[in-house]
């Protein structure tokens, strides 16, 4: 099993496996048929409050960390996270984030999660 993170930007490679988009919304500027996105499990993506109040530079990546882990043991997100993991048991995937910093996001939670 292999999970890595890259920027959806980022023209696709045969060794990313199936390609997850962890953002809730769509990529600015790119084309579906370009980003080559397998699975949008939307309700994996911090809600928008947890992103706004971490866009907003009100908490520290380690509190946003946490506070994500918390929304992800919701049922449904729980459910996409199994969805996820049982993807990456059976192959390479790739979590795609149009995140400037990919390792300082959401992404790199969900990595460690799928990873543990």
């Amino acid at each position: 099993m292999s999970v890595r993170i890259r920027r959806v930007y980022e023209p696709p490679e045969p060794a990313d496996g199936v390609r997850v988009l962890v953002d809730r919304l769509w990529p600015r500027g790119l084309s579906k048929d370009t980003a080559r996105v397998d699975e949008w499990p939307k309700a994996l993506t911090p809600s928008t409050e947890l992103r706004r109040w971490y866009h907003a530079s009100e908490g520290s990546y380690e509190q946003f960390a946490e506070r994500y882990e918390a929304e992800l043991a919701g049922p449904e997100a729980a459910g996409l996270l199994d969805r996820v993991r049982e993807l990456a048991s059976r192959g390479d995937v790739t979590l795609l984030t149009a995140s400037k910093t990919p390792e300082r996001s959401h992404a790199t939670v969900l990595a460690r999660l799928l990873e543990s």
